[in-house]
């Protein structure tokens, strides 16, 4: 069975072919299809944002379409940034403005608890929805550390290891992440919906 992923970043199609290579399927790009689909992430959850991808590649290719949503959630910031946490502080911030207006905003604030999310969302032709979803719990450090990775990653400190993200070899960071976490759940999802199918 062949799956798109809905994305132009080829590590993450890499990361997803060597996740799913033992059930069978074949995972390839929107690029190696000759399609590229722009969405506007206009839902309010990571659920919606990952659904709004994955049915209109979906439907742009025919072919059952995997599409993921991530984002930091911090609770002294009501679950902010979440969904925007790429356009946090607007457009013309990058990364480290990003995380530097984050650690301004929790200046003073004594529960840095943090956690990262991710849905993994698969839409097929028949209108079945496989979703799964995965979580990292850590906090938001006082000071970006380490510069490995990308995004809030020098900023979030997972305790029980004492480091930030970007202070973790790819590795490490894989066994603990939210996406990690996703992918796996995801692929205990797929696998009971393909024995199904050929049952």
């Amino acid at each position: 069975m062949k799956f798109v992923l809905a994305t132009q970043n080829m590590k993450k199609l890499e990361e997803l072919k060597k996740v799913l290579s033992d059930l069978g399927v074949e995972v390839v790009s929107e690029a190696e299809l000759g399609v590229k689909v722009e969405v506007e992430e206009t839902g309010e959850t990571f659920a919606e944002n990952s659904l709004l991808k994955a049915k209109a590649v979906m439907e742009a290719t025919g072919l059952p379409a995997i599409a993921d949503d991530s984002g930091l959630c911090v609770n002294a910031l009501n679950g902010g940034p979440g969904v925007y946490s790429a356009r946090f502080g607007g457009e013309g911030l990058d990364d480290r403005g990003r995380y530097m207006l984050l650690l301004q905003m929790m200046q003073g604030q004594t529960d840095r608890s943090a956690c990262f999310h991710t849905t993994v969302t698969c839409a097929f032709p028949n209108g079945d929805v496989l979703r799964a979803d995965g979580d990292c719990h850590g906090t938001i450090a006082y000071a970006p550390m380490g510069d490995d990775g990308f995004g809030y990653n020098p900023v979030f400190f997972v305790p029980d290891k004492r480091k930030t993200f970007a202070q973790m070899t790819l590795e490490e960071r894989s066994a603990i992440s939210h996406r990690g976490n996703a992918l796996r759940a995801f692929k205990a999802a797929l696998a009971d919906y393909l024995n199904q199918k050929t049952k």
